[in-house]
């Protein structure tokens, strides 16, 4: 009888401590370590969300729906405008924006519409493992919605960057879904860049708000630094910015509150986002001790760091495909052939570049078809012996 009284005692404590421990634990907790990010880091985002909102204002001129302070957008700026009817439900409604002030080319998506099929359809186009790519795995409908985009406005984005001296940023900011068909995106982009005038990886980035998990993990890892994810996990009433590049610990856990909805609306992380800017200005002016640039050079060189050790803990994950930067690169020589037989690969591709036809239309399906092959369940396997041939054909 004692015996039995000790086990339900045993039981009734864990059980009691499990429901603390559920109750008790909030969102922020996931990034209590990570260290406190910049005010240079950070200012991209208000700004960022603020465009993102300009897809749903039908009229900048006029707006109605306007965040607190007001867009803050030229609207004479915006290049282009697609709602549904454009798309066809293959993508969310999308606007292009030409922003001469931070030298940027912006790409932003809306987010998920409760009251449209079409969204929910792309949405639910996927199965576990089912579309492979680049090394890892991502959203198959995602997938499709990103190369449909590419395959309509590769041609404008190609001509604003080259308009505009081929040194802006060209930058594809989502919300909720469209965060996933932004960040996909950007990693086809980064690595096809010859297709949009030749724009390098380094002037490639991506904000993506209230992501949709759209990419395994050795790949979010692997392209960490060109995609910023932004989530809020409001707790206090002075919000605080945290930045890391996340592998273990990575926000395993889903925190259901009575802030769940809010702080998945991108009006309200506009808005805390602003605040969460301004404390950092305020910050940074108070406590700042050395100068500037060596700030940001420390700043820079812990990234590096954290990216690479990210990749090396990936790998000790046992995620499929997951690689080392030094793997990868080492794998690029060794599976591709000779070094000799890849510099005349790359001589060769570099002399088809040159007599590149500007006014050709790259079709991003045909690309990933030649970088690609499908096995007998249909999923894309990537090609890296021919990764380096791929050219634009001229029509």
């Amino acid at each position: 009888m004692s015996v039995s009284c000790g086990v339900e005692c045993v039981v009734i404590l864990g059980c009691m401590r499990w429901a603390w421990k559920r109750c008790t634990y909030i969102g922020s907790d996931d990034s209590a370590t990570w260290p406190i990010a910049t005010a240079d880091e950070f200012e991209p985002i208000p700004r960022v969300c603020r465009i993102i909102l300009a897809v749903y204002e039908p009229d900048l001129r006029c707006p109605k729906y306007a965040p607190a302070g007001g867009f803050r957008l030229n609207p004479d700026w915006v290049i282009k405008r697609v709602a549904y009817e454009q798309t066809d439900g293959r993508a969310p409604p999308y606007l292009i924006y030409l922003d001469h002030d931070n030298r940027e080319i912006v790409l932003a998506i809306r987010g998920l519409n409760l009251v449209k099929e079409s969204d929910y359809k792309l949405l639910l186009d996927n199965r576990l493992g089912m579309q492979m790519f680049d090394g890892g795995y991502v959203h198959h409908g995602l997938l499709k919605s990103a190369i449909w985009v590419l395959n309509a406005e590769s041609e404008t984005l190609r001509r604003l960057w080259e308009e505009n001296g081929r040194e802006y940023k060209m930058v594809f900011a989502g919300h909720s879904l469209g965060s996933g068909v932004a960040a996909l995106l950007s990693v086809i982009v980064a690595n096809h860049g010859n297709k949009l005038g030749g724009i390098p990886r380094s002037l490639v980035k991506c904000y993506a708000v209230a992501p949709a998990r759209c990419m395994s993990l050795n790949l979010a890892v692997k392209y960490a630094d060109i995609i910023c994810s932004v989530v809020l996990q409001m707790w206090k009433v002075s919000p605080e910015v945290r930045t890391a590049i996340p592998v273990d610990g990575r926000f395993e856990h889903i925190v259901l509150s009575c802030n769940a909805t809010s702080d998945h609306a991108i009006l309200w992380i506009e808005r805390e986002a602003e605040k969460a800017l301004e404390s950092l200005k305020e910050l940074s002016t108070e406590t700042t001790m050395t100068p500037p640039k060596v700030q940001k050079l420390d700043r820079k060189l812990t990234l590096e760091k954290e990216h690479k050790d990210a990749l090396e803990r990936a790998v000790s994950l046992n995620i499929p495909h997951a690689v080392t930067s030094s793997e990868e690169s080492s794998s690029a020589y060794t599976e591709g052939g000779s070094s000799v037989d890849k510099s005349v690969e790359t001589e060769h591709s570099a002399e088809k570049e040159n007599s590149f036809c500007k006014n050709a239309r790259t079709n991003w399906n045909e690309v990933v078809e030649k970088l690609f092959k499908k096995n007998e369940s249909g999923q894309l396997l990537l090609k890296r012996d021919v990764s380096g041939s791929v050219t634009e054909e001229c029509s």
